[in-house]
C-alpha cells in the first residue's frame, strides 16, 4: 500500500471527470444504501455522477476547487469545495471520497487539510462546512476527530432533484469548522 509521500495531489482537469464519477459512484454505493434507492445506486448512479462531474469540470471555475489524489495513474481520492457558498458557514466541502481499500491511511486527512489551505488562500474570512449522512457514522467520527462540530440537521435533497432516488426521508448533519486554519495547525 502506498504511503502519503508516494501519492500525488493535484487539481482536477476536465479529463478527470470519468474517473472521479466512478469513485464517487462506488462511494455512494457503499455508504448511501438505505438513504438512496437501490434502483438508483445499482443502475443510474454512474451516469448521474458522470453528468455532474462533466458539467463541474468542463470550464475553469474560480469559485470551486477539486483536488485529486493519485497513486501512479489511479485515482484514489478527491475533494470538491465550493468557496463562499454560505454567508454563515462559508465554503462547502461538497465531496470528500477515498477509495474504500485505502481508508485510514491519512489520505482523507490530507485532503481535508489541503481543502482548508485552499479556503484560507482565498483571503476571504470564511469557515468551512459539509453535510454528512446521518447513517454515515464513520464519516461523522472522522470529521469530529478533526475538530468538526455538528451544528445542524436537515433532510437530504434528492440527487439530481429526482425524488424517486431517495429511500424514505434520510437526514444529513452539518459539520463545521469556523476557522479552517485549525485543520492545518494554524489558529
Amino acid at each position: 500500500m502506498p504511503g502519503l509521500d508516494d501519492l500525488r495531489f493535484r487539481p482536477a482537469v476536465p479529463t478527470d471527470a470519468g474517473s472521479i464519477a466512478t469513485l464517487h459512484a462506488d462511494s455512494w454505493r457503499r455508504h448511501y444504501r438505505g438513504a438512496y434507492s437501490d434502483a438508483f445506486l445499482d443502475h443510474d448512479v454512474v451516469a448521474d455522477r458522470r453528468a455532474v462531474w462533466g458539467d463541474r469540470l468542463k470550464e475553469p471555475d474560480a469559485g470551486c476547487c477539486t483536488i485529486l489524489v493519485e497513486d501512479g495513474d489511479a485515482l484514489v481520492g478527491f475533494a470538491h469545495t465550493i468557496f463562499e457558498h454560505d454567508p454563515t458557514w462559508g465554503a462547502l466541502l461538497d465531496n470528500l471520497h477515498v477509495v474504500h481499500g485505502l481508508k485510514r491511511r491519512g489520505i482523507g486527512s490530507r485532503l481535508l487539510a489541503l481543502t482548508a489551505r485552499a479556503v484560507i488562500d482565498r483571503r476571504a474570512p470564511t469557515g468551512l462546512y459539509l453535510w454528512v449522512l446521518e447513517q454515515n457514522v464513520d464519516g461523522q467520527a472522522f470529521y469530529r476527530a478533526r475538530g468538526g462540530r455538528c451544528v445542524d440537521r436537515d433532510l437530504v435533497p434528492a440527487p439530481g432533484g429526482v425524488p424517486s432516488r431517495l429511500e424514505g426521508s434520510p437526514a444529513a448533519l452539518r459539520y463545521a469548522w469556523p476557522d479552517p486554519g485549525a485543520l492545518i495547525g494554524r489558529r
